[in-house]
């Protein structure tokens, strides 16, 4: 426990007697100080007891003593110790009575108690109790080394809880809860995810302090290197004391070589993942489920998706690599959520996951880009669901979905998309759309000089398929019209309708030339 006025009174060598101010006796003393300047507030800090025998105040004039204790209150000093037997025999009236007015503490000192023993008192005591709290944060230190090594970052939490008399909870990369202890912190530490977002836009190591209404939360970030890799949150009643102190950095340590030497595993499992997926794509799905073992559980036995996703544009080097922040999204949505996920780096501008079908990844994949939508960070593709057996394809699936995707401006584009709607709004491409009007800007020259409407004839033959009565009813003609209107759009593009590839042509190119501008 600190030193404290109290603690000073019951000492019994110093036989210090309470004038004033009994009830503010519990204050913690910082320091014992000795000054007889009139004025001693410019040279304190704040939380000293001060020892004066009175040999330059005016101690007995009313007025001179009530600005006197007063300077001394607003400065924080937190009690006067008066010498009697010095310069006067017992506390003057008036500076007993100005300490009274401000309930300020006034300790008799009595003359057999030089000042000097106090300061010893004092010293002793912040001693004694900087020793009791580096003690108690080694214990605290070998505690919770016990707790992670032997059960992990959870065990660590409830250690640290126990020990701050608080609360604790452990952040990954995304600012999602990971664990806390006690259980009911969980729903206190989801409400600081914001603050973690915050902190983590801040090189480590960075710390916070959030005052709450219940509570008093210290957020400590968790990383060796410049990109934070994951935070710990701390919440008491009341500022930390020194052994809750060490209590904390030993557990931020603890937590960074944890979350340091899982960056190593990771990179381990990245580059056997890297080496499981070549098997998959080259039809090798056994030779694959050998290697991997139990690390992918039964991501590999099916059903699951293969997602690739890619850059947008032109990054920001200083900015956050969209890629990077997705691989570390769907990985802790694995982690939250226990499902298994292989997700493969392919250096800093593509990234390959497969991911269960329907599971909490690919949740996270299309709630990831949908908040990315906005700023075009990245592009996604995601094959229809598949087995091991078809991993190849499923790939296939993915690049074309990502190169629809690319096209049309858009976050992420799945495969059924492409499989279930129609060929048509591909035709929006603008190199699709050059060549329509390069092939049908004869019949629309033609058409403008008001000599025939070729091109609206040609579009509803194709679309009869040829057949001449029904056609001509569309169009309101004789079909002996048509016939020469079609023999005019052969003679003018210079190539036979009999040609089922030049039918074909021509009415995709109809379609091109009136698809919507892609989004």
């Amino acid at each position: 426990m600190p030193v404290t006025l109290a603690s000073l009174v019951q000492h019994s060598a110093l036989k210090l007697t309470v004038r004033a101010g009994e009830d503010r006796l519990g204050t913690p003393v910082r320091w014992a100080h000795v000054s007889e300047l009139a004025d001693p507030v410019p040279y304190m800090e704040g939380g000293e007891l001060l020892l004066v025998t009175a040999m330059t105040l005016d101690a007995a004039d009313r007025e001179s003593m009530r600005r006197y204790v007063r300077r001394l209150a607003g400065a924080g000093v937190v009690g006067l110790g008066f010498a009697v037997g010095v310069n006067y025999d017992d506390i003057p009236e008036a500076l007993l009575e100005a300490a009274q007015e401000e309930d300020f503490p006034l300790l008799e000192v009595p003359r057999r108690t030089p000042f000097l023993a106090i300061s010893k008192a004092v010293s002793a005591a912040i001693a004694a109790d900087q020793y009791r709290a580096v003690t108690a944060g080694f214990e605290a230190q070998r505690e919770l080394t016990r707790a992670a090594l032997a059960e992990g970052p959870a065990a660590l939490l409830a250690k640290l809880a126990s020990h701050v008399d608080g609360w604790a909870a452990l952040y990954d990369t995304t600012g999602a809860v990971v664990a806390a202890a006690p259980d009911w912190a969980t729903r206190r530490a989801a409400r600081l995810t914001a603050d973690v977002e915050r902190l983590r836009e801040r090189p480590a190591p960075a710390s916070a302090v959030v005052g709450g209404t219940d509570d008093r939360v210290e957020l400590q970030s968790l990383g060796t290197g410049r990109r934070v890799r994951g935070a710990l949150a701390v919440g008491t009643g009341a500022p930390l004391g020194t052994a809750e102190r060490y209590a904390v950095h030993s557990a931020v340590a603890l937590l960074t070589l944890t979350t340091e030497r899982s960056r190593s595993l990771q990179a381990a499992e990245q580059r056997l993942g890297a080496a499981v997926l070549r098997m998959m794509l080259s039809g090798q799905p056994d030779h694959a489920r050998a290697v991997a073992g139990d690390l992918y559980g039964g991501l590999l036995d099916a059903p699951f998706r293969v997602l690739i996703a890619e850059p947008a544009g032109e990054q920001d080097p200083a900015a956050e690599h969209p890629v990077h922040t997705l691989a570390e999204s769907l990985e802790s949505a694995a982690a939250r959520s226990g499902e298994a996920v292989l997700t493969v780096p392919e250096g800093d501008d593509r990234l390959i996951v497969l991911a269960a079908d329907a599971g909490a990844v690919v949740l996270a994949c299309e709630t990831y880009a949908e908040r990315e939508a906005e700023d075009a960070g990245l592009v996604v593709g995601m094959s229809a669901p598949t087995g091991p057996i078809a991993a190849g394809a499923a790939y296939k699936q993915a690049e074309q979905a990502l190169s629809v995707a690319r096209r049309r401006g858009r976050a992420l584009v799945e495969h059924e998309e492409l499989a279930a709607g129609s060929v048509l709004p591909l035709l929006a491409d603008d190199a699709v759309r050059a060549f329509a009007d390069g092939m049908l800007r004869a019949l629309y020259e033609h058409d403008a000089t008001g000599r025939g409407d070729l091109v609206a004839s040609l579009r509803a033959w194709l679309s009869r398929h040829g057949q001449w009565d029904a056609a001509a009813a569309d169009l309101g003609v004789h079909r002996h019209t048509l016939r020469y209107r079609m023999r005019r759009v052969e003679e003018i593009l210079g190539r036979s309708l009999d040609d089922p590839d030049v039918r074909m042509e021509l009415w995709l190119a109809l379609k091109a030339t009136s698809a919507p501008e892609p989004e």
